[in-house]
């Protein structure tokens, strides 16, 4: 099949051999576990896949690559394919009692950041997750504070998740040719959460509104949720960035910043 890629779904297939062989080296996959694999493409990474004798569960939203797909794996007992958009999909109905998903993707690069928070709201019921991203979603998702890549996605994804960085995968290896340079990042959710945070949304509300205002110190960029007398006071210093904020930090801001349903009133 001749499938042209289409950029209204982000689609850049994998071709690089040793690449492929790289994935498949780092993600220990073995006979019997339940993987879930998003955006197949072409189905370089899933023979393989299908060939180590695990269940897969496949999303692809591309109608025709569906029906390729489907025509190429269906001989495969433990395949099934779903034709569905994965930003709305309910991965927790995947999870059988008593075991958790093993996910791998390659993901569109417009829509890997609101698919990761997706996938993150099924954390409970997830192993751990592979994913191919561009390397600046990457190298933001793994900053550490002090950071200039350190953010909001850094943040929140490190809430939820130990991230590791796995390698780096040049342009060519696709096709079409993307003009970014991509990366493998491995998530495991956090069984227990590493921070106390009493109101995850008022977390996320005092993250997102110190990095909107990044360039500003925190006493004036939450100066809306907080004042620098109550900052000074839990011993978080008023002058510095976002961006030298830690996980830590951030969700001790939380727990001293009026609930949202107060704000509200």
């Amino acid at each position: 099949m001749a499938h042209k890629a289409r950029k209204r779904f982000g689609q850049n297939f994998l071709q690089d051999d040793n690449i492929i062989y790289h994935i498949l080296a780092n993600i220990h996959a073995n006979t019997g576990e339940r993987w879930v694999e998003i955006g197949p493409g072409l189905g370089a990474i899933t023979e393989p896949l299908l060939k180590e004798g695990i269940i897969l569960d496949v999303v692809e939203l591309d109608r025709d690559l569906v029906k390729f797909l489907d025509d190429k794996f269906r001989q495969y007992k433990n395949f099934t394919l779903h034709s569905a958009d994965a930003l709305n999909f309910d991965f927790s109905a995947l999870a059988k009692e008593n075991e958790k998903l093993r996910i791998i993707g390659n993901l569109p690069y417009n829509i890997s950041t609101p698919l990761l928070f997706h996938l993150l709201d099924n954390a409970c019921c997830i192993q751990y997750m592979y994913f191919m991203l561009q390397k600046e979603v990457v190298d933001r998702i793994c900053a550490d504070a002090g950071s200039k890549k350190y953010g909001r996605l850094s943040v929140m994804m490190q809430y939820f998740c130990a991230t590791e960085k796995i390698f780096e995968v040049p342009p060519e290896s696709f096709n079409p040719i993307p003009k970014v340079m991509s990366a493998i990042v491995k998530l495991t959710p956090h069984q227990k959460a590493p921070v106390k945070v009493n109101d995850l949304k008022l977390l996320n509300k005092v993250v997102t509104t110190a990095f909107s205002q990044r360039r500003k110190t925190i006493r004036n960029s939450l100066k809306p949720l907080i004042s620098e007398e109550q900052l000074s006071a839990i011993n978080i210093d008023p002058t510095l960035r976002a961006e030298c904020i830690s996980l830590a930090e951030f969700a001790l801001i939380s727990q001293h910043v009026q609930p949202l349903d107060e704000m509200q009133k």
